[in-house]
């Protein structure tokens, strides 16, 4: 027998010595004591060497799996790994053996209790999407939790809201300067969207507060939803507008016998369009388009 024979027979019995398999193949594999470095042994790549420097690999916290059973407290037992026809270790991620919720599950252990009951009330939960497919828990910075790079992550389902944000006018997303979960709860909500608020115009409110009101004279339709009027996600008109006004304004008000319509000299309808018109629509005049507070404010015009 060579001398490589000899230490890969020996390895193999530390091996088996420290996962704790039996001779017995019907005997359910143990959780063994904890230590990390065995796994490490086969696993040694960045993306697992990684977890030491997460906060799942902080071991001074006792929340944490390392403060733990380590690799165990996620993956279970050692010894079941896929050899001789046993059940193979919980894995994680799009295309893992493991069924989704068999996976959320282990997550949800130590987290449930942060998120409630809005996670299996939630489209993510209902869409049977795991949480390892949007977070990278062995990653130093999950990109999840980081403004710059979470919108990413969210693009790899969401295709449409990825072009919108593109576009010329839209919420500073690209930047960094705001994410998807400034607006939305990933984890699930009772609102429609996911939103963080009960409705969308509350959630508009957060940042927008200047057009929270109350008005003494409201415009209708800003009370009622701000997609009315606004694309949130991104748009090619200023102010994220669904249409440039006048058409915007006209989709609810009658063009007939105002300077919206173009008039000839004598005020009939036919001529080139009005000045007004022309040089800033609609708010030329009608500045206040939120609503007004002013005594003459009727006419959303001071």
């Amino acid at each position: 027998m060579t001398r490589a024979s000899v230490i890969l027979l020996v390895l193999a019995a530390v091996f088996t010595a420290r996962v704790g398999w039996s001779q017995d193949e019907s005997a359910e594999p143990q959780l063994s004591e904890p230590g990390a470095d065995l796994c490490i042994g086969c696993h040694r790549i960045p993306k697992v060497l990684s977890v030491f420097s997460s906060a799942h690999g902080e071991r001074n916290d006792a929340r944490t799996p390392f403060a733990q059973l380590e690799c165990e407290s996620c993956h279970g037992p050692r010894g079941r790994h896929p050899i001789d026809g046993r059940a193979s270790i919980i894995t994680f991620g799009d295309g893992a053996l493991t069924p989704v919720a068999e996976q959320n599950a282990v997550c949800l252990r130590c987290h449930e209790g942060r998120m409630g009951n809005d996670w299996h009330a939630g489209e993510h939960a209902a869409q049977d999407i795991s949480c390892a497919s949007c977070h990278e828990p062995m990653a130093a910075n999950d990109p999840m939790l980081v403004s710059g790079s979470q919108a990413e992550v969210c693009y790899d389902c969401h295709q449409r809201q990825r072009g919108q944000i593109q576009k010329p006018y839209a919420h500073p997303v690209r930047f960094g300067r705001m994410d998807c979960s400034s607006c939305h709860t990933p984890h699930g909500s009772a609102t429609e969207a996911s939103l963080r608020r009960p409705t969308l115009n509350e959630t508009c409110y957060e940042c927008h507060a200047e057009k929270r009101g109350p008005f003494a004279f409201e415009h209708q339709p800003v009370t009622e939803d701000c997609t009315l009027c606004h694309s949130p996600h991104g748009s090619n008109h200023p102010a994220m507008l669904t249409r440039r006004p006048p058409l915007l304004c006209q989709q609810c008000h009658s063009q007939a016998g105002h300077p919206s319509l173009s008039l000839t000299s004598s005020g009939l309808p036919g001529g080139s369009p009005s000045g007004f018109l022309l040089g800033g629509s609609c708010q030329n005049c009608h500045a206040q388009v939120h609503g007004s507070n002013h005594p003459s404010g009727i006419t959303r015009m001071r």
